[in-house]
């Protein structure tokens, strides 16, 4: 029982966290028009099967004057990861998060991700993803900054 307990801990921590944080140490930019932090890895758990999805997320933002440290990019991932999950919902949760505090011109999160749900019971399609992205701010307005995302993250 005290191994399950340690592991709910670890798996389930990011109930505990709050990812504001992981976002409060910025640092000042003068000019920089994008940052992507991409290939980040997370593992979560489906709240509806409580079974895992993993994945990789991709965060692309627009500074407006400040950046954050890139560890602090995949700490928030985390944060919002270690809890029982949709992917739709951390998706979202990453984008506002990022959109809150740092308050970019822009933020885009693409989260791509194999869940075991439909790989290892139901359907059984292993090698399945799913993708979802939420744009805010500029990202939100502009298929082209959308593409030039996706075309960087193919890279």
């Amino acid at each position: 029982p005290s191994r399950v307990a340690r592991m709910c801990q670890e798996i389930y921590g990011g109930l505990d966290q709050d990812a504001g944080v992981h976002l409060a140490k910025q640092f000042t930019v003068e000019d920089n028009e994008l940052v992507l932090e991409k290939d980040i890895t997370f593992y979560s758990t489906c709240e509806h099967h409580l079974m895992p999805f993993m994945g990789k997320a991709h965060i692309a933002y627009l500074p407006s004057g400040k950046v954050v440290g890139l560890s602090k990019l995949a700490r928030t991932v985390e944060t919002y990861a270690r809890r029982l999950q949709i992917q739709e919902q951390l998706t979202s949760q990453i984008a506002d998060a990022i959109d809150l505090y740092l308050e970019p011109r822009g933020v885009m999160v693409v989260m791509e991700a194999e869940h075991t749900c439909m790989s290892a019971r139901g359907i059984k399609k292993a090698g399945s993803k799913t993708l979802t992205y939420a744009c805010r701010g500029e990202f939100k307005d502009s298929a082209q900054l959308r593409s030039d995302v996706f075309a960087l993250i193919k890279e």
